[in-house]
């Protein structure tokens, strides 16, 4: 790649799918790759073969084979970065690059949607968590993992819907469309619910979020009892980063366009639209620190 353009790989490793881009240093995507899984849990191993699985898709696609990868930086931001002894053991892995830079993948799609410069985002999907930066101050609020946090998320719309539901069922609640359509797919049994309980994970309560946002925007007074919760834990979480000094939060996450017209005024209007996704922060990552 003598006398070309530098060129920078971006890599978004998450617990359900990775993506990878490749771009010159004005920005222009040479080629781009998708794989499954590359969240740590899934083992060190594991998100390393699915990461590369991306990036060899997205430099076939470019057209860049044989010693051309080794004047390539890249930036990876990966599910799970903070499991103990996790960083070190990918820093100790071999990669074909001139330089490469890790973080958490939320922590690159706050790169990327405020360009690299300070700023927060609050991530509402599965889970919920806020993070962000103020130059060399990190922040964070919630995030500490499901059921004990990560209010306003997903999973917690689904907790609660499947709470309601059962209080309903016992006569305790008043039964409303969304409570009967929850226990509805549990036969009508509670104890098929305490089955499913069991062996369920955050994901699998997340599925329930789509219904009980259906009911609560069709007035259900469950739903919007729900969600009006869910919405004011997502509000703390935005208003603590400000409180935090971030000079701008970005809220990001499966749920974040449906949830976003339930926050307070104040919150919504304070919100700044996202410049990137996570991708673009790891590629800003790679310009800025891979070594």
């Amino acid at each position: 790649m003598s006398g070309q353009a530098r060129h920078y790989l971006g890599v978004d490793g998450g617990g359900t799918g990775c993506r990878a881009r490749l771009e010159t240093d004005t920005g222009e995507v040479l080629g781009q790759g998708l794989s499954g899984p590359a969240a740590t849990r899934f083992g060190i191993d594991k998100a390393w073969a699915s990461i590369m699985t991306a990036v060899e898709a997205a430099l076939q696609e470019a057209g860049i084979a044989g010693e051309a990868r080794g004047a390539i930086r890249a930036g990876i931001g990966l599910a799970g970065l903070g499991r103990k002894g996790a960083l070190e053991a990918l820093q100790a892995l071999p990669h074909p690059f001139a330089g490469i830079a890790f973080t958490s993948d939320g922590f690159a799609a706050c790169l990327g949607a405020h360009s690299g410069q300070d700023g927060a985002i609050v991530i509402a999907g599965t889970g919920s968590m806020g993070i962000g930066r103020v130059g060399e101050r990190e922040l964070r609020v919630g995030g500490y993992g499901f059921p004990i946090s990560d209010e306003g998320s997903g999973a917690d719309l689904g907790l609660q819907a499947v709470r309601l539901a059962l209080r309903a069922h016992d006569g305790r609640h008043e039964r409303t469309a969304l409570l009967g359509e929850v226990m509805q797919r549990f036969q009508n049994e509670p104890a098929e619910a305490v089955a499913w309980m069991d062996r369920a994970t955050a994901t699998d309560y997340a599925t329930f979020a789509p219904l009980v946002m259906r009911h609560a925007n069709q007035g259900d007074a469950a739903g919007r009892r729900i969600v009006q919760s869910a919405a004011e834990h997502v509000d703390g979480l935005v208003r603590a980063l400000f409180d935090q000094g971030a000079p701008r939060v970005t809220l990001l996450g499966g749920l974040s366009s449906a949830i976003e017209p339930w926050l307070s005024p104040d919150v919504r209007h304070r919100l700044k639209p996202a410049d990137g996704d996570a991708v673009s922060g790891a590629i800003i990552l790679a310009r800025t620190t891979a070594t």
